[in-house]
């Protein structure tokens, strides 16, 4: 076992921080993060539109005006998600090479909207010109972020080249960093609009957003919510863990665009009181991550009921109020799982099990499928569930976890605690000695 940590700890790890830390990569995790509070917003507003309560949502019917006002605030932050990306990611990539973020960021989201397709109307025989809204949501997401990275890189290396307009020494700061911007801001504006140009006039695709959507949104979807993509996905985020990286933002790098895409989906059906498509969303994770990565309340509540030893029952005392609220940090590191081989195992097997019941009792119809309301990470279990389906089923699906968890953690907490207890014996006969 010994060996195996060794490995990790000099082979595995050094690299996995390596693309953890990679720029672009951190400033898409930053970038999806920045997303998350107005969409949390958006989701109790969502809520106060939609409760699964048939007196109120009667009540709703015959009030239209007060559901129609409830849907301004999601609107203006849930649906809004592609623009504070890409934004966020311009800010966030252009920090990271130490050139002006704020310009940048301006310069991102003025570059999606070069790429996004206008559309031209008649109403009372006049032409009225505008861009489809939904293009700034999550349906927009995918070409947002890929045109920030574009915008961005041309703009720090245009910077980077000196390519910018000098202002005198007693020009203010503020009025000297605008003039900066002009030059490498025009170059980006003119790379992107050249690069829609050429999407529209030389490929079958009509705008860079489809272009996108089919080649690579539709396939990373695809994948990554799969059944077996699912179970892969969340059994890294624990490798991760296992060897003292969070798993979960790492893998938000890549998997947040992807779920949030898909939870603004399910979102969007709810209020057009349409069927809910996605099983695999944002809120998925919180379904089965009960008290956290690898759904480890259940280990807490073994350690609670059936401790000998004097550590561990100090640990479940510690560890029972920030697990029931999904931080989990105090057991992995405490109890330990990080670096411990033993504890990797149920630690490993409870995302299989938990993915599975999960994915197949709602594919099923078991469970109601996430419906686009994505409550904090810290709602506890049952609460959470219970908002994430709007129905009693997820409430239940989470309760069965934790049972499965605790059955599963047992006897591996069983091993430890014993030989805590033989520890604790030894130092007490040594300091008798």
């Amino acid at each position: 076992m010994n060996k195996v940590t060794d490995f990790l700890q000099e082979k595995v790890m050094p690299k996995a921080n390596k693309i953890a830390n990679e720029r672009h990569l951190a400033a898409l995790r930053d970038a999806m993060v920045l997303t998350i509070p107005f969409i949390i917003i958006g989701s109790i507003f969502l809520i106060l539109a939609s409760f699964p309560i048939p007196a109120y949502t009667e009540f709703l019917k015959q009030h239209e005006g007060i559901k129609n006002a409830l849907m301004y605030p999601f609107n203006a932050t849930f649906n809004l998600v592609a623009l504070v990306a890409t934004f966020g990611l311009g800010y966030r990539l252009a920090d990271s090479y130490k050139v002006d973020p704020l310009a940048s960021g301006a310069i991102a989201l003025a570059s999606y909207f070069v790429i996004t397709p206008r559309f031209t109307t008649t109403i009372d025989e006049v032409a009225v010109s505008g861009i489809n809204t939904s293009y700034f949501s999550s349906q927009g997401l995918f070409a947002g972020l890929l045109i920030a990275i574009i915008s961005t890189e041309v703009y720090r290396i245009t910077v980077q080249k000196n390519l910018t307009i000098k202002m005198p020494p007693g020009v203010p700061p503020t009025v000297a960093k605008s003039f900066t911007a002009v030059i490498p801001g025009f170059v980006v504006i003119m790379v992107v609009w050249a690069l829609r140009l050429l999407v529209e006039n030389f490929t079958s695709f009509d705008s860079v957003h489809s272009l996108v959507q089919t080649i690579i949104a539709q396939p990373l979807t695809h994948l990554g919510t799969s059944l077996g993509g699912t179970i892969v996905v969340f059994l890294v985020i624990n490798l991760l863990w296992c060897i003292g990286m969070h798993g979960s933002i790492i893998a938000n790098s890549v998997m947040l665009p992807i779920w949030l895409q898909l939870t603004s989906e399910n979102a969007a059906s709810l209020a057009a009181g349409e069927p809910i498509k996605n099983i695999v969303s944002a809120e998925f994770r919180y379904m089965i991550f009960v008290g956290g990565s690898g759904a480890t309340l259940g280990l807490v509540i073994v350690m609670l009921m059936f401790a000998k030893s004097k550590q561990l029952k100090q640990l479940a005392k510690l560890s029972i109020g920030p697990g029931i609220f999904g931080i989990n940090e105090p057991v992995l590191f405490g109890f330990p799982i990080v670096f411990n081989p033993i504890m990797w195992i149920p630690f490993l097997i409870m995302p299989i099990i938990t993915v599975l019941i999960t994915y197949l009792s709602m594919s099923w119809g078991i469970v109601g499928k996430p419906i686009g309301v994505l409550p904090p990470g810290t709602t506890p279990p049952l609460i959470s569930g219970y908002l994430m389906t709007g129905n009693i089923s997820g409430s239940i699906l989470q309760l069965v976890i934790i049972v499965l968890s605790i059955i599963v953690y047992y006897p591996f907490f069983k091993i430890a605690d014993n030989q805590k207890v033989k520890e604790e014996t030894v130092a007490i006969e040594n300091q008798e000695i």
